[in-house]
């Protein structure tokens, strides 16, 4: 009698929870790709995942002064991109550590070929989604400063709710800045920028620090002019600024 064909296991499908951003082509021009191959392991930190490539395995906490090789405090930044004006702002900022989450690999590559050319030293860039690395890595009260620059707008109103900023995510915000931390925010699309101001006026821990009277924010003085910036205005768009203070 022969014995019946049994077919291989099939592998636990992964529960992709709803994220802000979307992974693109890992394709690199020829330099980023040598950059990432000879000088990722002097900026890039690699922490454990799940499933997923930008997830976090729970319970990897951070060591920032072995991270950094110092203690400092530490500034954060969500999608700096190809690090146009993270490398610009961290070297106007050497007395801080720098920690910037991106999850889109040419743009990490691109990022730590900045760092190398320029001789910033004080980013470190983790290729992990940053609602998972801030839940995960950073204890509370860890943080003196946030960035979250242009942000994916998520124009189309069925894609709102993939938008980053949202109470929950000012929640754990809030929970990572130290008292008196900040938190700045900077975005081109004119629905986006008020629903930030709604969900960030409204929260118990976070005082607006605009200091103009319509209650926006003056342009962070050390973000430069990017191309992208530099794009979203060619379009007609007007970019508004937040500020927040951890109270």
């Amino acid at each position: 009698m022969t014995e019946p064909t049994q077919l291989p296991a099939r592998a636990p499908r992964v529960h992709r929870e709803v994220t802000s951003f979307v992974r693109r082509s890992t394709r690199m021009r020829p330099v980023h790709q040598r950059a990432w191959e000879r000088l990722r392991h002097a900026y890039v930190v690699e922490v454990p995942q799940r499933a997923t490539s930008t997830s976090v395995a729970p319970g990897h906490a951070l060591d920032l002064a072995a991270v950094f090789g110092r203690e400092a405090p530490l500034v954060v930044e969500i999608g700096p991109g190809t690090g146009e004006s993270l490398v610009a702002m961290a070297a106007g900022r050497p007395e801080v550590d720098v920690l910037a989450f991106e999850v889109y690999l040419p743009g990490v590559a691109r990022a730590v070929h900045r760092l190398h050319e320029t001789g910033v030293g004080n980013v470190r860039l983790l290729q992990t989604d940053a609602v998972d690395g801030l839940t995960h890595l950073l204890g509370p009260a860890s943080v003196t400063e946030l960035w979250t620059f242009f942000p994916d707008p998520w124009p189309k109103v069925k894609h709102h709710k993939r938008r980053l900023v949202d109470r929950a995510f000012a929640d754990l915000v809030a929970e990572r800045l130290r008292p008196g931390g900040h938190w700045r925010l900077a975005t081109d699309w004119a629905d986006y920028a008020e629903q930030m101001r709604t969900v960030l006026d409204a929260h118990p821990d976070l005082v607006s620090a605009a200091s103009s009277v319509d209650g926006w924010a003056d342009r962070h003085p050390d973000r430069p002019l990017t191309r992208f910036e530099q794009r979203g205005l060619d379009a007609g768009r007007t970019v508004r600024d937040l500020h927040y203070r951890r109270r």
